[in-house]
């Protein structure tokens, strides 16, 4: 019987929270550093000593030996140097143990060794790390190491961002501040502070770590290049909140515990539609640290799985024929006292402040909707948008019958008289409670969807980071705040021009609003009927970063430069184009060094059986083996001349020096070249003997998550 869990006692006691602060702190110094932390104002750099000598104690007493400045640059993962607490040694050999208010504020890395679109080279390498207090340090454990981590912003030497941290703080700022100014002209003027709260709902793949050691796809891309679905995939719908097996259990509570551990909110898991497929959802949290728990939880996850005996697969994509993964977003806006502006009452058409913000939200993603589709731009995501399972390319807004009723009210006779309420489900079973049904259904295909009280931005690939998708968020939303409070601050009569503006806004940007099946094809062609913008690729979105629009936004807020935006595009096209010439050049390793072998002693085994029956009998019948092996050896051939263009090209593709141009030339020739690979290899594998086959099927993998 496994130890029985105090998650009270458990939950946040590796983390340097509020209440260890409070404790440990001299209360001038926790007073000032709370301030900033609550209430954004500047840090004092005079308690920097104090702040850094009581985390020191307190993480030694806990066993940490090291400490790191943990950042999240521009490759979507997080990054750490570890330097022990020892400073110099004494007159007797004794080593003293130091942590100053430098060390803990600023730290130096070498920026050119991460990508920075340019911003830096190997010549001009310094960048720093800058702490951020408003996230707590924790400890993270590796067997017997601890090591202290300090959550830090990561920028250049010449001062420009380089990393996911800093865009998402100026963001938060910029939000709050305008979300302040409307809230202050419906007359509340207690609220100190409007934050974006984010919960991520994780989806990810479990499979046996013995045959994930056994496909070089998986280890080196993330994902199977080749591979045919099994009799059985999910059509039965037999997976998807289905019982948990005793083996993933084990895992899910070990993940658990640790996030527990760290102070993440960690909350609902589940079985998800593809078999081997899984979830984890963490209570939502204010969006600096739900980026970084969020980053946590993929962390802790992939590190765990192994001592299980698994394999935790992130990619959006790992198998070709069964779902992929994302991550659902939940957005919403929540002030200190407890307000949630996302949140429309029980009657919204009374609800003035609400409908603003709807309608300044709507207004802000249909304006915008070419950035929040490059916010979910992952090479991983294009096998998975518009799949069917996933919402499509196409970036619209779900807001229900209750709001839809209250819209058309408003656009059609300009005032909203009535709202659509509830309804009492009877289930005909009278020993069951009757329930009460929500006012509005939910449209799971629909790309950013109101879902009640939140919005939940469903576009997110699942190996992503989610700093992104909440830049964007925040800032075209901060955008449109602040042209609502630029006219109304102006008006003489607040309560007639506020509801001119919601009128107004809901008009012009209704087109947003799509209620029905985005999985529809019928949906593409009225989406362009719209002039809503239809970006498939990852290389079409990236534009959307440089365009005079997004320029002009993300400098009015001061969340990008030109220079970083310039940056982030040439990052975003090498991303692109690097992670499809390691897949490529997998492809081309793999078919050569494993599958081409395997199929040819496959063919000389059946040739030497059509001689041998031939030998024996003259007059048997061999044309089953012959039509095999005439089958067999045309897709062998097939599958060699595929493989020889898809060399030729990568060649001509890394010699290209331009990232834009390569980019698109690893869309536009590469892609296809891969596909053009593996259908033969993939028709092969319905052919040739199992035994033969050179790594486990997606039937071995997916279906054969053994227990221990």
């Amino acid at each position: 019987m496994s130890e029985i869990l105090n998650i009270t006692e458990l939950f946040g006691e590796d983390v340097f929270s509020d209440k260890v602060m409070r404790e440990r702190l001299p209360k001038t110094v926790y007073k000032k550093l709370r301030k900033t932390i609550s209430e954004g104002y500047e840090l004092d750099p005079t308690i920097a000593d104090s702040v850094a000598q009581a985390m020191k104690e307190w993480a030694i007493e806990r066993g940490a030996t090291h400490y790191t400045h943990w950042f999240q640059p521009l490759t979507g993962i997080t990054a750490e140097k570890h330097d022990s607490f020892i400073s110099a040694q004494d007159a007797e050999g004794k080593v003293m143990m130091e942590f100053s208010g430098k060390e803990l504020v600023r730290s130096e890395t070498d920026a050119s060794s991460f990508p920075s679109g340019g911003l830096r080279a190997t010549f001009e390498a310094r960048g720093y790390t800058v702490w951020d207090c408003t996230s707590p340090a924790f400890l993270r454990r590796e067997g017997d190491a601890v090591t202290l981590c300090i959550p830090t912003a990561f920028c250049s030497y010449t001062g420009e961002a380089l990393d996911k941290k800093t865009p998402l703080l100026r963001s938060m700022q910029a939000i709050n501040e305008q979300a302040l100014r409307i809230l202050h002209l419906f007359g509340n003027t207690t609220t100190k502070w409007v934050r974006p709260f984010v919960g991520a709902e994780q989806e990810y793949f479990l499979i046996d770590r013995e045959k994930y050691l056994k496909r070089k796809d998986l280890i080196y891309t993330g994902r199977t290049l080749f591979g045919v679905m099994p009799a059985k995939g999910q059509e039965l719908d037999d997976h998807y909140f289905g019982a948990i097996r005793h083996r993933i259990q084990d895992f899910m509570r070990d993940v658990d515990i640790q996030l527990w551990r760290l102070g993440v909110t960690a909350k609902t898991e589940h079985n998800e539609v593809a078999p081997a497929q899984h979830e984890l959802a963490p209570v939502y949290d204010e969006a600096n640290l739900a980026v970084d728990h969020n980053q946590l939880v993929m962390e802790i996850m992939k590190k765990t799985a192994p001592r299980h005996g698994l394999e935790c697969l992130l990619h959006e994509k790992p198998f070709e024929g069964i779902n992929g993964s994302g991550k659902h977003n939940n957005w919403s806006l929540t002030t200190d006292d407890g307000i949630n502006l996302t949140n429309p009452g029980d009657t919204p058409h009374e609800n003035v402040q609400f409908l603003l913000v709807l309608a300044c939200i709507l207004a802000a993603v249909d304006k915008h909707a070419d950035l929040l589709r490059l916010s979910a731009a992952d090479v991983g995501n294009e096998h998975r948008l518009g799949a069917d399972e996933a919402p499509p390319a196409i970036v619209s807004c779900f807001i229900g019958t209750q709001l839809q009723d209250v819209v058309d009210q408003l656009i059609g006779t300009g005032y909203a008289t009535s709202s659509k309420q509830g309804r009492s489900l009877n289930t005909g079973v009278n020993t069951l409670p009757n329930l009460y049904a929500d006012v509005t259904d939910r449209n799971r295909t629909s790309p950013f969807a109101f879902t009640g009280n939140k919005f939940e931005f469903r576009m997110v690939g699942s190996q992503d980071s989610i700093a992104s998708a909440n830049i964007i968020l925040n800032t075209i939303v901060a955008e449109q705040f602040k042209e609502a409070a630029d006219r109304l601050e102006k008006a003489e009569n607040f309560n007639l021009a506020v509801h001119d503006l919601i009128k107004e806004l809901l008009t012009e940007h209704q087109r947003i609003i799509f209620n029905g099946n985005g999985y529809a094809p019928e949906w593409v062609e009225e989406a362009k009927r719209r002039g809503l913008p239809n970006l498939p690729s990852m290389v079409d979105a990236i534009p959307s970063l440089t365009t005079e629009k997004a320029v002009k936004l993300f400098e009015t807020f001061g969340i990008y430069t030109r220079t970083e935006l310039e940056s982030r595009t040439q990052v975003e096209y090498e991303q692109y184009a690097k992670v499809i010439n390691i897949e490529a050049r997998a492809m081309i390793n793999i078919t050569g060094k494993q599958i081409i072998p395997a199929v040819i002693h496959y063919n000389t085994r059946l040739a030497d059986s059509i001689n041998k029956v031939r030998e024996a009998c003259s007059e048997a019948d061999v044309t089953v083996q012959t039509e095999l092996l005439v089958k067999s050896s045309k897709l062998l051939r097939d599958m060699k001349d595929a493989r020889t263009i898809l060399y030729d090209h990568v060649e001509e593709g890394i010699r290209i020096k331009d990232a834009e141009q390569r980019a698109h030339f690893y869309h536009d020739v590469i892609v296809p070249d891969m596909r053009a690979l593996r259908s033969p290899s993939d028709l092969l594998e319905t052919v040739i003997d199992k035994n033969l086959w050179p790594f486990p099927s997606y039937g071995d993998i997916i279906f054969e998550v053994s227990e221990p």
